[in-house]
């Protein structure tokens, strides 16, 4: 009954949509919400199943909407994966609907230890943004490889020595994170970000989180002007000498902050939550941890306090 139910939806959305929905032949269906995650399952399946991946590049996986094909797309996988612990806001109900009818949901943040928010407006709630700290992504690409074991369709040999690389490549990625952030004198090992995004790589590579502009783990919140005051505040106590903006988002607030510090801050983008277009800096999970690894230490080795 649910294939059936399932089936009648994805043909209902593709006559709303006036074309036929894109398929992989006879290949197993796996559906990721977002493209941090859809990169990491393509790494992992190569060419043995066809990967949906919902979030568009330089989208924000708070709030980033779906179509009604889509969202019937979901309903007819083999697998969906999806990061977990709030980060999908916009396709909560979507993936309970799934879940609900019996389809497979792979959630990452079941696999692994979540870190709480340690201050602002989720202060105490799990972070989701476990993606910063590669140790934590080895323990999703485990689990991960165990749940893609268990499609029909999916050759297992291939599937144990692709994702056996790829960890491979995220212990290399780890080290030279470390080696990277070494460079940076410990007192200006201090972070200020648009919002919470890096306590998994505090966690990790020991830095300390003074604060975020926007006062949660969502971007859907909005700081006040004591918020602004009271960070301003601390940038000028701990002396730090950037500030991160999210790279697809507005950096207006960020560059109000520095103003607001009365200090010479530089503003510096990271990609945070999102891969970027194919062909520029964060066009794979890879790619977009060793860029922002790269500018973390030059905006915290080079930039001055004045």
């Amino acid at each position: 009954m649910r294939r059936v139910l399932a089936l009648a939806l994805v043909v209902a959305a593709a006559l709303l949509s006036g074309c036929a929905p894109s398929g992989g032949g006879d290949k197993p269906q796996i559906v990721v919400t977002t493209n941090i995650l859809g990169d990491v399952v393509q790494q992992i399946v190569g060419d043995g199943a066809q990967v949906t991946t919902l979030m568009k590049p330089n989208a924000d996986p708070h709030s980033f909407e779906i179509s009604a094909q889509q969202a019937a797309r979901m309903g007819e996988a083999d697998l969906v994966v999806a990061n977990g612990l709030g980060l999908e806001e916009g396709l909560q109900q979507h993936l309970d609907r799934v879940a609900s009818v019996g389809g497979r949901v792979f959630t990452a943040g079941d696999h692994l230890r979540p870190l709480p928010y340690s201050s602002g407006e989720s202060e105490g709630t799990p972070d989701p943004h476990f993606w910063t700290d590669p140790g934590r992504m080895i323990d999703v690409v485990k689990a991960l490889e165990g749940a893609l074991s268990g499609i029909n369709g999916i050759e297992p040999n291939g599937l144990r020595e692709r994702a056996a690389d790829y960890r491979e490549r995220l212990q290399r990625l780890d080290r030279e994170m470390e080696e990277s952030f070494a460079a940076i004198p410990p007192s200006q090992r201090a972070l200020v970000t648009n919002h919470h995004v890096f306590g998994y790589l505090a966690d990790r590579f020991n830095f300390r989180v003074i604060g975020a502009v926007i006062p949660g783990g969502t971007t859907l919140a909005a700081p006040s002007a004591a918020d602004l005051r009271a960070l301003a505040e601390a940038i000028r106590q701990a002396g730090v000498p950037a500030i991160f903006a999210e790279s697809s988002q507005p950096d207006r607030l960020v560059q109000v902050l520095a103003r607001e510090a009365g200090i010479n801050v530089a503003v510096v983008a990271l990609y945070t939550e999102s891969l970027s277009e194919s062909g520029q800096d964060a066009e794979t999970y890879l790619a977009m941890m060793r860029t922002n690894t790269d500018r973390i230490t030059k905006a915290l080795t080079t930039a001055s306090v004045h």
